[in-house]
């Protein structure tokens, strides 16, 4: 049966997967909470390294896909993703991976140009993500590492980029929750699709991943909390950043209560498909908002 032009687009889109550039926004970081969201060349330079990394990590999920196309026919819902049901070859998809690989490096060079660190940054999310690809992802640990990894080399482009350090304690909050996640969702495969899925879970107990993903929960909270209460930032802002923490403990028992319910784990889809859970996040961007731009809009 021949596949419509439109139909093959969306096979296309799905394979980048788009949504997940969500992930990417950590980028913008250190130009929100450094106070600097309405400089404009600092943000339009941001937004072109999003679309960088953005780019590379469309690839890096069509890589992983090809590797995983066996072990994701099993899977009660990756086997609809484009390489695993057949809509997309491995061939055309390794293409597509290359010419991804290729633009981002592309604006990158032309955003970014020499700032050596950045490219580093993302050379290292490159080769890290094709290590875990070609096997790494099989040894317990080490696959959430480099997952966690990934998201603080997104923070640390961001910064290298835009020359704006971020503060310790909020380095440490992405760290721990990015452990949250991944071991949240780690948990929630074993118990949603079983070990046949990927390898790694057979080499994972279930109670030491339910016990860490809570460790990792309250580490979340109360660096976040350190960076509420420090003394830099309290001075800087005109409304006390301590106001938002409650609603941050908040957020993240929903988010558990959301894990807990049986989900795949998977954060984006978790966001994205709980209404109280988005409005939760959308409350917290709006008095974000006026924590850190309060004194430049009144």
């Amino acid at each position: 049966m021949e596949i419509s032009p439109k139909s093959k687009i969306k096979s296309y889109l799905k394979l980048f997967r788009i949504h997940h550039w969500l992930k990417n926004a950590l980028v913008f970081t250190p130009l929100i909470f450094a106070v600097k969201f309405f400089n404009f060349d600092l943000l339009i330079k941001t937004a072109f390294c999003f679309l960088a990394f953005s780019l590379l990590a469309s690839a890096i999920y069509i890589i992983n896909d090809i590797f995983d196309a066996s072990k994701d026919k099993l899977h009660k819902i990756k086997h609809l993703r484009p390489i695993a049901s057949g809509q997309i070859s491995c061939q055309n998809a390794a293409f597509c991976s290359i010419i991804l690989i290729a633009l981002a490096f592309i604006v990158n060079f032309c955003f970014v140009k020499d700032q050596s660190l950045a490219w580093l940054f993302l050379a290292l999310y490159l080769f890290s993500n094709i290590a875990y690809s070609l096997g790494l992802k099989n040894i317990p640990l080490i696959d959430l590492i480099i997952l966690v990894c990934g998201f603080l080399l997104r923070i640390l482009y961001g910064s290298q980029t835009t020359g704006i350090p971020i503060s310790n304690w909020l380095y440490l909050v992405i760290f721990a929750s990015s452990f949250f996640m991944g071991l949240g969702k780690r948990r929630n495969e074993i118990l949603t699709s079983g070990a046949d899925t990927r390898e790694v879970l057979k080499r994972y107990a279930f109670d030491f991943l339910d016990k860490s993903l809570y460790v990792c929960l309250t580490l979340t909270v109360v660096f976040y909390a350190m960076w509420a209460i420090d003394v830099q930032a309290m001075s800087r802002h005109s409304i006390n950043p301590i106001w938002t923490v409650s609603l941050v403990l908040i957020i993240c028992l929903r988010y558990s209560m959301v894990l807990e319910n049986k989900s795949f784990g998977d954060p984006v889809d978790i966001l994205l498909h709980d209404a109280v859970l988005k409005t939760l996040v959308f409350l917290y961007a709006i008095i974000m908002f006026f924590v850190l731009y309060g004194q430049t809009v009144i």
